[in-house]
């Protein structure tokens, strides 16, 4: 990776990459939201924590002075601006997989730990591959357990027509009003996958909020139809992880391009953010991109443009900025791309 730092006013303002009109404030709204999807199905590993590992980070959570709180809250205090207590984590589980409710739930319940999950409702009304039931459903929902939603048939929406994703969420929403009374208003796009407009169509749609499955902390500057959450699996899911993303801060961002993470002829994409907040130190803030090491950041003021020669592949690529933040912490901005077929 290469870095290159420009230095000046006069070369920021005349390339006009300061954002204007944004304090350089500390986000009141901080927190990091775990993501989880089998427990304790080892002929899985990519999508499966151990028993050993989910009662670790269950332990550290209940030891280590955070305040778990429920997804809604998190994205009610986003809206308002309302301060989050420090270390706030949010935990959610997609995909609906029995195990959620014969493994994780009794030691989520016993802890007292809300969760959210993210139901694709085709998969369960057929029962395949170890899914809940509408029965199972109901029943962490009457306990408090949040419901969301990850569509219907759970496909790469940024493939789909707008008429598609519509009939995705619309025929979604109709099974959840049948079977549980009401409608989610949070929505996990499945893969992590979604454009602008899916975004805008989930918005359209009543959703308040979207997450992805791309890495970072969670702030006032966060996309409100893009959040970030901390995948889990058996590869990435030791204690010693675990405490990394769970104690993350954001870093407050504005101007980030490209605006659409769905990436079109221009490939590689131009890729840059103004970093609001912090905004010292910001020489110690460097990016990683899963598709290549030959990144160039150059820093001009509080802006940073990354720069790669290298095309982001056919599917998913992700990109997480980090600096460190002090006691062993870390400010994290992640952004997830996809390169359609």
């Amino acid at each position: 990776m290469k870095i290159v730092k420009a230095c000046g006013m006069a070369l920021t303002v005349a390339l006009g990459l300061i954002h204007h009109g944004v304090a350089a404030q500390e986000p009141p709204t901080k927190a990091s939201v775990i993501m989880y999807h089998r427990f304790g199905e080892q002929d899985f590993p990519s999508t499966n924590v151990t028993m050993e590992q989910f009662s670790a980070h269950v332990a550290e959570l209940k030891s280590g002075g955070y305040n778990v709180a429920p997804l809604p809250n998190i994205i009610a205090a986003l809206k308002s601006g309302t301060a989050l207590p420090p270390k706030t984590v949010g935990l959610s589980v997609d995909d609906a997989y029995e195990s959620v409710y014969t493994k994780a739930w009794p030691m989520l319940k016993e802890a007292g730990f809300p969760f959210t999950l993210f139901v694709a409702t085709e998969a369960v009304d057929k029962r395949l591959g170890r899914y809940m039931s509408w029965d199972q459903i109901r029943d962490l929902k009457s306990q408090g357990v949040t419901i969301g939603s990850q569509t219907k048939t759970h496909p790469h929406m940024p493939k789909l027509s707008d008429a598609q994703v519509r009939a995705e969420l619309e025929e979604s929403n109709a099974r959840f009003k049948i079977e549980l009374g009401e409608v989610p208003d949070l929505i996990a796009y499945p893969y992590g996958e979604a454009s602008l407009a899916v975004m805008n169509t989930s918005k359209e749609m009543g959703f308040v909020a979207g997450f992805g499955q791309h890495s970072g902390a969670i702030g006032n500057t966060s996309p409100m139809y893009y959040l970030p959450r901390f995948a889990m699996n058996e590869a990435f899911g030791s204690l010693e992880r675990f405490k990394l993303v769970a104690n993350v801060v954001p870093i407050g961002t504005a101007d980030i391009t490209p605006v659409d993470p769905v990436i079109g002829a221009k490939n590689p994409p131009a890729i840059g953010f103004t970093v609001t907040w912090p905004t010292k130190n910001l020489d110690r803030l460097n990016c990683f991109a899963s598709h290549s090491k030959n990144l160039e950041i150059t820093r001009l003021g509080n802006r940073l443009e990354v720069r790669t020669p290298d095309a982001m592949p056919q599917g998913r690529t992700r990109l997480n900025c980090t600096m460190p933040a002090g006691n062993g912490t870390w400010h994290w901005f992640g952004r997830q791309f996809y390169v359609p077929n």
